[in-house]
């Protein structure tokens, strides 16, 4: 029996197309630490490795340990000192990026149908993000950070998706089993490998990502509207 529902958000709760976001977050990002004496092209190739190394964290650290251990390798420790400007960055300008993002009103409405329907809800976004900058894209997404049990974040998670590890660790902490759960999600890689572990899942496609032109014809899927009806019938 379902007694859980895990979202993505991005893409999912907050529409949006990956490249826009990214070239506004790096944009917002250079204009702050530039004057640090960062190179605005080497430190967005650099931005990636350190995401590189949290995707392939193994689970021996957090992947806040993961992503800064491989800038420290980059930069030495000068970047430690440099670390609360990045913070503030998160806190504050990261907010201008929402312009690059779109907004869906049923993406709340949503998560408020399925509390109210008396399932738990938890947030699983790719922890690739300081807690900051989640807690922010929540709130852009017509959200709050306590509408969800859990959000996972770089600071509170070991591992990334799509390793199936980042779902048994977001389902031990919420105590519940694999297949007590639902992942609703847009990515085929990222978000549908959860049903190897025994989870149910739900594509929404209204910013659908299928990098791998993967065959989805066997997931429920469809925007909102078909994901509230697809879990009233569970």
């Amino acid at each position: 029996m379902i007694t859980t529902v895990l979202f993505d958000l991005d893409g999912t709760l907050l529409p949006m197309d990956q490249d826009e976001f990214a070239g506004a977050y790096f944009k917002e990002l250079i204009k702050k630490v530039a004057p640090l004496g960062y190179d605005p092209k080497k430190l967005v190739g650099d931005i990636w490795a350190g995401t590189a190394a949290m995707v392939m964290n193994d689970g021996s650290c957090t992947n806040e340990e993961a992503f800064w251990k491989k800038f420290v390798s980059i930069y030495g420790e000068k970047c430690l000192k440099d670390r609360p400007i990045f913070d503030e960055y998160y806190r504050n300008e990261f907010n201008n990026v929402q312009s690059s993002c779109g907004f869906n009103a049923k993406a709340a409405e949503a998560v408020r149908h399925i509390k109210e329907s008396g399932y738990r809800a938890a947030l699983a976004t790719n922890p690739i993000f300081p807690g900051d900058a989640t807690r922010n894209r929540i709130k852009w997404a017509g959200l709050n950070p306590e509408d969800f049990e859990l959000y996972t974040t770089y600071e509170n998670m070991n591992y990334c998706k799509p390793n199936p590890k980042y779902y048994l660790d977001v389902t031990e902490k919420l105590n519940v089993k694999p297949e007590e759960c639902l992942m609703v999600g847009n990515d085929v890689t990222e978000d549908m490998v959860a049903a190897t572990l025994g989870m149910k899942v739900f594509l929404l496609t209204d910013c659908i990502i299928n990098k791998e032109n993967s065959d989805i014809s066997s997931y429920p899927q469809g925007g909102f509207n078909e994901l509230i009806k697809f879990i009233d019938s569970l």
